[in-house]
């Protein structure tokens, strides 16, 4: 038994011994999260108004996981919102968190025009807040414009003029 344990220690200590660790590039990237290759994590805290908003933005690659919190780090309601072809809208569910409430499908609806990516938006605003709704979403749109994940809306309606020019 004995002879066999330091066998095995020794096998052991041999392949550590031979191990090579290689050094990964960082998958934490624009361009890899952007490739769908990477998750880039934003996190940060925003003072409104005397109300602490906790703000989460998760970049996987196609989609947006965004999530706010009012004065606690309660999930809240989670929406999936993606856009919805021919007419180029954006269709809304609750997932998670009972019936739908204005609040988050009205920000969850918003961010996938203004991106133009799928988004996961979990939010724990209360609903008769709409200065407070619109001042977090102010707050999450700065940030992902901030991180390139949306552009600002003139650039927007430059990039349309131009499509119906060339069009």
């Amino acid at each position: 038994m004995a002879r066999e344990e330091n066998s095995n220690s020794e096998a052991l200590k041999t392949a550590m011994e031979n191990l090579n660790v290689q050094q990964q590039p960082s998958s934490s990237s624009r361009n890899d999260a952007a490739s769908g290759n990477g998750v880039e994590v934003t996190c940060f805290t925003e003072v409104v108004d005397d109300v602490t908003l906790h703000l989460q933005i998760i970049h996987l690659g196609k989609q947006i996981y965004a999530w706010i919190g009012c004065n606690s780090s309660k999930l809240g309601h989670l929406y999936a919102a993606a856009s919805t072809r021919p007419n180029n809208t954006a269709s809304v569910t609750c997932v998670l968190g009972g019936n739908s409430d204005n609040t988050g499908t009205g920000i969850a609806r918003r961010l996938v025009l203004k991106t133009g990516l799928n988004i996961m938006l979990a939010s724990n605003i209360p609903k008769n807040s709409p200065l407070l709704e619109a001042n977090a979403e102010k707050k999450l749109v700065e940030k992902l414009i901030h991180l390139g994940y949306a552009t600002p809306k003139i650039k927007r309606n430059i990039l349309i003029v131009l499509c119906d020019i060339i069009a």
